[in-house]
């Protein structure tokens, strides 16, 4: 097993699914506790377990399958927000690809049975030996937030003097964990939303995980703080430790450099790629990842930069017989990802050589006894271009009991024995690949949830555009009808304004004592087309018929007795008609006393919309009408004589006979 050094002053919780199912009844898990040379075991529920993390707070939770403790990514999410802020969950079979578990222990020369227990006991080790990776769901960011404790309600003067309250002492907290995070020399920004007398709250994003915080959530009368570490946008998968482990390396040199690392079981690691780092930076980089054993290029003969490589790592080179064409390259990496075609061929390369070498490494993981570290093992292989044995040899130990024990014969096998061992490692190779299929069952399950996330935020989207466009239209014909209203305002206001505009012509010149053309003293008229209802409203909106008014029918020949009626109610000083007027109107404006001249009688002069006339020529209208007026009357009256002598007449005939 490689050696790996970590400082651990807490306990050590290796957990595994006993029985039942998280997704289904409430499962038993088997868990080994362990602390120093100290080891505890027992079967605990999901809530006990959750209960003795909180109380011993230990610095590790391993595990080979994250999603034993957690339906989903969402319930994941809630476990980890759950751990103590020093404790870390660690999936010891890798990352969201994991390896079985059984493979992961036998590399590391940890013992295994496939017993709940014993998978939790192994799970605690290896991670103790800072074997896997921490699972996080959260970054180094943490939020503070500082509100009201309590409401501020609504209500009168002493109402405002309470929320004053309220928001200063806000503010003053504030201010306590500002200066509390200057004096632990954090970095942060804050955003402040202030508020009558002080702030409604205040919200600091600091650079730092929650146990690194002066402050804790605290809750006391008008105040409240809430820490919050900001969620990743999924789950990650961060290794303890950089890796020492036995790596091949393919470079692809160049105005960029791309590198790319691959294990001795043919996984990826990592990839790299820089227009401007040289070769101490490359070199840096690679180191960090590993122990290169084989370096590899994608064309030949190796390219020098390549090479130098290999000579400072002391590596074993690799090159194809021919340069790799891309579409190779490009079917080899194409369950990889990559940010650009140099990676992919850096990738490629060190693919090819994991291809060309596998059945040699299988070989010798066959041959290679448990208590030796296989990567070690196959390194003096390669390396030394040596058999298994003299690697074997070279690396045990050089006492005389190491040799008897290297030269014993081992026993041969009967028929059964050999057929259970078959069996058993079908067994093995069966329930690998079953672990496969489950975790590539769960990456499809967490897949389809995340699409079924981003389905109902779709749908939420669309809805909310559809509430938007409702809104908007609603808001577009509310828009035109009020520009309508504002069209006809705007026109009934500039009718308004002609009409008074008129008005003050008409009062000017019924008011002025100035002579209009020589000596004549003018007097307005005011002008009705027809004699009729219709025409005296239009007159009455334009320009108003009051008593005294002097009116100008241009027709008079609709005039019936009720238009009559009406025009003698306004009481005009004088009517002018033109053409003739109907004998019912006649006789009312007659009897109502309105004096009525014809239109052929004065000289009406017409300025635009406004019309005067002589104010003599109106007054011999009138005498003319009163002259008439007095012989009509006279008529009637020797009329009524002539009637009444004729029924006495007749009376007295009638009285005689």
């Amino acid at each position: 097993m490689t050696v790996r050094t970590n400082a651990i002053d807490a306990p050590v919780f290796g957990v595994d699914i006993q029985s039942g199912d998280i997704r289904g009844d409430a499962p038993a898990y088997a868990l080994v506790v362990l602390d120093d040379d100290e080891i505890e075991r027992d079967v605990v529920s999901f809530r006990k377990l959750c209960r003795l993390i909180d109380d011993e707070e230990p610095a590790l939770v391993a595990t080979d399958n994250a999603y034993e403790l957690a339906a989903d990514k969402n319930e994941l999410v809630g476990f980890l927000r759950s751990l103590p802020s020093a404790t870390k969950l660690v999936q010891v079979t890798g990352d969201e690809r994991p390896e079985p578990l059984s493979r992961v222990a036998s590399r590391h020369g940890v013992p295994y049975d496939k017993k709940p227990m014993a998978e939790a006991e192994a799970a605690a080790r290896l991670a103790t030996a800072n074997v896997g990776c921490e699972v996080s769901a959260f970054t180094d960011t943490t939020t503070v937030k500082v509100a009201r404790g309590r409401s501020t309600g609504s209500g009168g003067w002493s109402q405002d003097r309470y929320t004053r309250r309220i928001h200063g002492n806000v503010k003053k907290v504030a201010r306590e964990v500002e200066s509390k995070l200057d004096s632990a020399n954090l970095d942060y920004e804050q955003d402040v939303t202030e508020k009558y007398g002080g702030y409604s709250n205040a919200i600091f994003t600091v650079e730092a995980t929650p146990d690194e915080l002066p402050v804790s959530t605290h809750r006391a009368g008008d105040t409240r703080i809430e820490i919050e570490r900001e969620q990743r946008d999924g789950i990650s998968y961060e290794p303890l430790v950089k890796r020492r482990d036995r790596v091949i390396v393919g470079i692809d040199p160049g105005t960029t450099t791309a590198a790319a690392v691959v294990s001795l079981d043919g996984r990826v690691l990592a990839r790299f790629s820089s227009r401007t780092a040289d070769t101490a930076e490359v070199t840096e980089w690679l180191i960090e990842q590993g122990r290169p054993l084989i370096v590899a290029a994608d064309v030949t003969p190796i390219p020098q930069t390549v090479e130098a490589f290999r000579r400072s790592f002391e590596a074993t080179a690799w090159t194809p017989e021919s340069d790799l064409p891309v579409d190779e390259k490009l079917h080899r990496t194409r369950d990889h990802e990559y940010d650009n075609d140099h990676e992919r061929d850096a990738m490629a390369a060190a693919l090819y050589a994991y291809d060309d070498r596998e059945d040699q490494f299988d070989r010798i993981s066959d041959k290679t006894p448990p208590q030796f570290d296989r990567e070690e093992v196959i390194a003096h292989v390669v390396a030394n271009e040596s058999s298994v044995e003299a690697a074997l040899a070279e690396l045990s130990d050089e006492d005389d009991g190491d040799d008897e024990e290297s030269t014993h014969e081992p026993r041969e096998l009967t028929t059964e024995e050999q057929r259970i061992k078959d069996l058993e490692a079908q067994v093995d190779r069966l329930q690998s690949h079953n672990e496969e299929l489950q975790a590539e069952l769960a990456d499809r399950e967490e897949t389809i949830e995340e699409y079924e996330e981003e389905l109902s935020e779709a749908k939420r989207e669309e809805r909310r555009e559809a509430r938007e466009r409702r809104a908007v239209s609603r808001l577009k014909r509310e828009t035109d009808r009020l520009e309508r209203e504002r069209d006809e305002a705007q026109e009934r206001a500039a009718d308004l304004e002609a009409k008074l505009d008129r008005l003050k012509e008409l009062w000017k010149l019924d008011h002025s004592d100035a002579a209009v053309t020589g000596d004549r003293n003018l007097v307005s008229v005011k002008i009705v087309e027809q004699f009729t209802n219709r025409a005296l409203d239009d007159a009455e909106d334009e320009v108003g018929l009051t008593r005294g008014d002097i009116i100008y029918f241009r027709d008079a020949s609709g005039a019936g007795r009720s238009t009559a009626e009406r025009v003698a109610e306004i009481e005009p000083r004088v009517v002018i008609r033109g053409g003739g007027l109907s004998d019912a109107a006649d006789e009312v404006l007659f009897k109502a006393g309105i004096p009525v001249g014809p239109a052929e009688a004065v000289s009406i002069q017409e300025i635009d919309e406004l019309a005067v006339v002589d104010d003599d020529e109106i007054e011999a209208v009138i005498d003319d009408w009163e002259e008439r007026a007095e012989a009509r009357e006279r008529e009637q009256k020797a009329s009524m004589v002539d009637e009444l002598i004729t029924e006495h007449r007749a009376d007295t005939k009638s009285g005689g006979t």
